[in-house]
């Protein structure tokens, strides 16, 4: 498949080893044999969905899964975001967005592999103090109420990653509210509000368009 072979070089150009695999019963035997650091998977598998792929390999890795697909309706992003892919991007895609997206993915598994509970979080002029549950704007303690620390702090443990409307309903509010986006949308207003220099151009907190949300994690993505 030309897709296939065009990231191949485009990849190992970029000294990431890479193994392929054109189904998704080849892609999980050879994920089983030589369990790989990060997933780019195609929902379109000639042989079977590739939801079933993510729902395979999240029962026994927590890599990250970056799914390219054709399939470009929100239900289908949410779908895959759900079930365990860290990011998605439609076809057709730049390549140094991808790009991006796997460094970004990369790094957060390096933090979480490292057993630190880091004590802050800093992005730009942004930073969370976790130990001391205080968050500061350009050295500017701010004031946020507790909904709107638990929000942030939420989205600071998944820096990098989209994180769906359902996931944050069910991590900040409880499963009672997984299906009322209402929450979300309010609070994420308030909340840039308070951590954006310009919350109408917001530069930490991005909207993934119909899917959630997602907290940069790195200077150059808040620049």
């Amino acid at each position: 498949m030309p897709i296939r072979r065009f990231l191949r070089a485009t990849l190992s150009g970029s000294d990431y080893r890479v193994v392929e695999a054109e189904t998704a019963a080849e892609g999980m035997s050879r994920a089983t044999n030589e369990p790989p650091d990060l997933m780019v998977l195609d929902l379109g598998l000639p042989d079977g969905d590739g939801l079933q792929v993510i729902d395979w390999f999240r029962d026994w890795s927590s890599a990250p899964i970056i799914v390219l697909s054709a399939r470009g309706q929100e239900r289908d992003k949410v779908a895959a975001l759900d079930r365990g892919a860290d990011d998605y991007l439609t076809k057709p895609f730049g390549v140094g967005e991808l790009q991006a997206r796997i460094r970004v993915a990369l790094r957060n598994r390096a933090r979480r592999d490292s057993g630190e509970n880091e004590p802050a979080f800093e992005v730009g002029d942004l930073r969370v103090d976790l130990a001391r549950r205080r968050a500061f704007l350009a050295g500017v303690h701010l004031s946020l109420t507790p909904l709107e620390y638990r929000l942030l702090v939420t989205l600071v443990r998944h820096a990098g990653k989209v994180l769906t409307h359902g996931f944050i309903l069910r991590e900040v509010w409880g499963p009672n509210h997984s299906d009322d986006p209402r929450y979300v949308r309010v609070f994420v207003a308030n909340l840039r509000r308070r951590i954006e220099p310009n919350p109408a151009r917001p530069r930490y907190l991005l909207t993934e368009q119909g899917v959630g949300y997602r907290l940069v994690d790195h200077a150059d993505d808040a620049s």
